[in-house]
C-alpha cells in the first residue's frame, strides 16, 4: 500500500512536470498573449483613497474611478473626434438595499456611463449616462452608427457617439433551448452582418445587425469543464484572423483563442492570456488586485489589440459592501501591437524554396533599421513559439517597407495552417511579432 502511494505521488509529479514544460519552459518570449502586456509606470500616485491594502498607493488617473461609483465592465473605443470613449457599468457605493443587500452586489442596478478621455489609458470623464444595464459592449456598424448591447433582452442605439440613445429590444431565435443571453461580445463583419458570442461560447449572427440573433448550428467556441468556469469572452477581428479572450473564473487565469473565420475550429493558442498576477508584475503602480474580470480589447484602425481593460475589484466581492473601503474600478493595460506583414509568395508556400514577407513600417516603427535580423523566426505557432522556425536567408528594401526572405523548409506549416507568425525583437530589445495569411 506504502508502495502504491509513493508510486502515485511520484507518477503524479512527473506529470505536472510534464504539462508545466509543455504549458510554459518550453515556450519562449512571446509566444503568449500575456507577453504583449507591457510595463506601466504610474505618475499619480495617491494614498489617500479607497481600497484594501493591496492596492493602496496606486495610480488613481489610470481607467476610471471615485469614490461615490464601483466601476464594472465595458470598452473603449476611438471615436471620429479623435478621443477615447469608454462605455462602462457603474452603480452607487453607498447604497443598501431592504434585503441586505449592498455593495458589489448591487451590480445589477447598475447603469452605463459614457466616459471620455484625450488617452486610451486614461483618466475618463463621465460626461452622460446612457440608462439601465451591465457589462455593456459598443460597437460600430457598416453604416457609421453605433450599438451598445447589455445584459438582457435590450441594447441601446444611436447615429453617433454624441447621441442621442434610444433603447431597442434584443431578440434571441435559439436553436434547440434558450442559451444564456448575458455579457455578450460582438464582431461586425465585412458584408455588415454582427457575429456574437454570449458569455458561454455560442455563437449567433444578426444578418441586419439590428441586434435580432439567431443561434449558428455550430460548436460553442469553448465549454467549461467541472473543474474550470470559463467566461467573460471577448471576440475581435484584425487583418488576419478572429481572436478570443475567455477568463477562467476558477482558475482565476486567461486564455486566448484563434479561429481563420470566427465561427469554426477555434484553436487555444501557447500559454496564458493574463492573470491577476501580472498586475503586480508589470504595472504595481495600478494597484495589486484580487480579481480581474470582463476583460475588453480596444482596437486601431487594422483591427489590431493596443490595449486591454478590466473590471478589477480590491477583494471578494461579497466582502464589497455599502459605505466600506472596497470597491471595483477599470483599468486600462497597454499591449505591444503586431507588426502589419504579409507574405508576397503567389502559390502555396509549401511548393517554393523560400518565402518572403514585407514587413511595413509605420509611426515609430521603421521596418528597414529598427529590426534586429538575428532574432527573427517565421514558422508556424507552434513552432515560432518554441523558438524554431525559419531564420532570415536576406532582404530586401521596398520604398519604406522590408522584404525578408526565408526558407521554407523548417516553417513547420501544416495543410490546416492558414497563418504564419513572425517572432523576434526589435534593436531596441522590444517585442516583435506579427501575423500574416498563407496563400
Amino acid at each position: 500500500m506504502r508502495f502504491t502511494k509513493l508510486f502515485f505521488l511520484f507518477s503524479l509529479m512527473v506529470y505536472l512536470g510534464s504539462a508545466q514544460e509543455v504549458r510554459n519552459d518550453s515556450l519562449v518570449y512571446g509566444a503568449s498573449f500575456m507577453d504583449r502586456i507591457k510595463p506601466v509606470k504610474g505618475d499619480n500616485l495617491v494614498s489617500n483613497v479607497w481600497g484594501a491594502k493591496n492596492v493602496v498607493p496606486r495610480d488613481v488617473k489610470n481607467g476610471i474611478e471615485d469614490v461615490d461609483y464601483s466601476y464594472w465592465g465595458g470598452n473603449i473605443i476611438r471615436g471620429d473626434d479623435n478621443k477615447e470613449h469608454l462605455f462602462v457599468a457603474r452603480w452607487r457605493e453607498d447604497i443598501s438595499r431592504p434585503n441586505g443587500k449592498s455593495g458589489h452586489n448591487l451590480w445589477w442596478d447598475s447603469e452605463v456611463a459614457h466616459a471620455v478621455s484625450d488617452n486610451p489609458m486614461g483618466p475618463f470623464k463621465v460626461i452622460e449616462v446612457i440608462g439601465k444595464g451591465h457589462n455593456p459592449e459598443i460597437y460600430r456598424l457598416k453604416d457609421g452608427s453605433y450599438i451598445i448591447g447589455v445584459m438582457g433582452n435590450k441594447a441601446y442605439s444611436a447615429p453617433n457617439l454624441e447621441g442621442p440613445w434610444t433603447q431597442i429590444e434584443t431578440t434571441f431565435n435559439f436553436l434547440d433551448k434558450k442559451q444564456n443571453p448575458t455579457n455578450r461580445t460582438y464582431i461586425v463583419r465585412e458584408n455588415g452582418s454582427v457575429l456574437m458570442m454570449n458569455k458561454e461560447g455560442y455563437l449567433f449572427v444578426s444578418e441586419k445587425a439590428n441586434e435580432h440573433f439567431k443561434e449558428l448550428n455550430v460548436k460553442p467556441a469553448f465549454r467549461r469543464t467541472k473543474d474550470t468556469h470559463e467566461e467573460d469572452p471577448v471576440i475581435w477581428k484584425d487583418e488576419v484572423q478572429y481572436n478570443l479572450l475567455i477568463n477562467d473564473a476558477f482558475g482565476r487565469k486567461a486564455y486566448h483563442l484563434t479561429s481563420k473565420d470566427g465561427i469554426h475550429n477555434w484553436i487555444y493558442e501557447d500559454g496564458f492570456a493574463y492573470n491577476p498576477k501580472i498586475i503586480n508584475e508589470l504595472a504595481s503602480d495600478l494597484g495589486n488586485w484580487w480579481k480581474l474580470e470582463r476583460p475588453k480589447i480596444r482596437q486601431d484602425i487594422y483591427g489590431r489589440a493596443t490595449h486591454i481593460n478590466f473590471a478589477a475589484i480590491d477583494t471578494l466581492k461579497n466582502y464589497d459592501l455599502a459605505n466600506d473601503n472596497h470597491s471595483s474600478k477599470n483599468i486600462v493595460l497597454p499591449l505591444e501591437i503586431p507588426k502589419r506583414i504579409f507574405v508576397l509568395n503567389k502559390e502555396k508556400v509549401e511548393s517554393s524554396k523560400n518565402i518572403e514577407i514585407k514587413v511595413i513600417s509605420e509611426d515609430g516603427f521603421n521596418a528597414i533599421t529598427d529590426i534586429d535580423l538575428n532574432s527573427l523566426r517565421l514558422g508556424s505557432s507552434f513552432e515560432v513559439n518554441r523558438g524554431r522556425g525559419s531564420k532570415v536567408i536576406n532582404t530586401k528594401v521596398s520604398e519604406k517597407d522590408l522584404i525578408i526572405v526565408f526558407e521554407v523548409r523548417n516553417l513547420g506549416i501544416t495543410d490546416g495552417d492558414y497563418k504564419i507568425k513572425l517572432l523576434g525583437k526589435t534593436n531596441a530589445n522590444n517585442l516583435l511579432f506579427g501575423y500574416a495569411k498563407l496563400p
